[in-house]
Order: C-alpha cells, then sequence, then structure tokens
C-alpha cells in the first residue's frame, strides 16, 4: 500500500569520532557495499570535489544523528564507522538495507548511497520529519519523476521482515516490497514545495559522470 501526499572534511585515513550531537532516535547507514564495476574502482574512495564520496556520506550523516554506520565490508571500513555487514550475501542492496535494519537500535532508519553526493543535511532532515508525523508508514521514500529513490529513504526496524521474505525467496527488488507495505512516498510536488531540487538524487557511476560533475562544479 503507497500513501502518497504531498549537495568539515574527514581524510579517508582518519579514525572514526563520533559526534556527540545529533538525533538519538535515528540511525544513517550509508550503503557502500556495491561493487562499482562501472566505476573501476571503489566508488567510496573517489575523490569528488577534494573530499572522498565516503567522506562526503559520513559527514552528511552526522549532521543529522551520532548515531552513524557503514554497510559494507569491515576489513574496509572499520576505521572509519562501525560497519555492519550483509548477512544475505551477493543481494544487492536489499541485501544491505536488511542487515542495516536487522542490527539497529532505532526505530527510524534512513538508508544513504554511498555515490549520492549532492544529497543535502536539509533533506535528511526533512525526510525524517516526515518519518516522525507518519507513523503507519514503514517506509518514506522520494518518488520524483515517478521514479523511487530506495537509497536515500527512511525504514521503519518492521521493514527488515519484508525483505527477509524477498530475500529468501529469492527476490532482491526493493520497489516491488513498497506495493506490499505502507509507503509513504514524497513525490515530486512535495519535493519541489519543501525546496528541493530532483538534481539532489544524482549518483556517480562511471568516470565519464564523475568527470562531467566535476567540469560543472
Amino acid at each position: 500500500m503507497i500513501l502518497k501526499r504531498r549537495p568539515g572534511n574527514v581524510d579517508p585515513g582518519s579514525v572514526y569520532h563520533p559526534f556527540m550531537d545529533g538525533s538519538r532516535d535515528v540511525t544513517v547507514f550509508v550503503l557502500a557495499g556495491g561493487k562499482s564495476m562501472r566505476m573501476g574502482t571503489d566508488k567510496a574512495f573517489v575523490d569528488f570535489e577534494g573530499r572522498t564520496l565516503l567522506a562526503r556520506a559520513l559527514d552528511l550523516a552526522r549532521s543529522v544523528t551520532a548515531d552513524v554506520r557503514i554497510v559494507g565490508a569491515r576489513e574496509k571500513f572499520a576505521r572509519f564507522a562501525p560497519v555492519v555487514e550483509d548477512i544475505f550475501r551477493e543481494r544487492g542492496p536489499l541485501g544491505g538495507i536488511h542487515a542495516a535494519l536487522r542490527t539497529s537500535e532505532t526505530e527510524l532508519n534512513f538508508m544513504l548511497a554511498v555515490d549520492m553526493p549532492f544529497v543535502s543535511s536539509a533533506f535528511l532532515q526533512y525526510v525524517i520529519g516526515v518519518a516522525h508525523t507518519e507513523n503507519a508508514a514503514s517506509v518514506i521514500v522520494p518518488r520524483p519523476n515517478g521514479h523511487w529513490q530506495p537509497l536515500c529513504a527512511v525504514y521503519r526496524r518492521r521493514f527488515a521482515a519484508a525483505a527477509e521474505k524477498a530475500l529468501l525467496a529469492g527476490d532482491n527488488k526493493i520497489d516491488l516490497l513498497f506495493r506490499a507495505t505502507e509507503t509513504r512516498a514524497i513525490d515530486e510536488e512535495e519535493l519541489r514545495r519543501a525546496g528541493f531540487s530532483n538534481a539532489i538524487f544524482g549518483n556517480l557511476n562511471t568516470r565519464e559522470e564523475l568527470e562531467e560533475q566535476q567540469r560543472r562544479a
């Protein structure tokens, strides 16, 4: 069921130091477990405007909560933040979301792809604010231009059950689960009224996309 309504430096080698402020009822999970095959190198450590994509994502996450974790390989990311590894291996983003929710201690959980450098702190705060008022929704997810953005969305812990059922059935598609769960869509009109452009959902998948964005900066 869908309920529709109305982009401080962190050095790649630095040790994780949690912020002591921020919301205590939300966890942000930076999804960094992808293979980055189209980029040709691990996207988390790709430099964009003087910082790695991972550093940008962690800074953004820590602007809204002290509880920030990385979903990915522990050997690669443990020095940057607490790490969650997939329970269902090689199952794409849904596997990462499932593992994050199974380990979370908070009701609200923001899933943020590591390769979305244009998302702002204001947007995270907006979606979290919607989640606080939409208690019936298991997912609060943007849908600009009719396209879901499941890797820039808030999930309640109970979504883990639906994710696990799908994974056990061999289905890795996140979008299909929005039809079976209470989903609060943030559509393009709402985004516009709130002052957000569709451009914030741009991600960097290839070297060409990276170089194009760097030329525009």
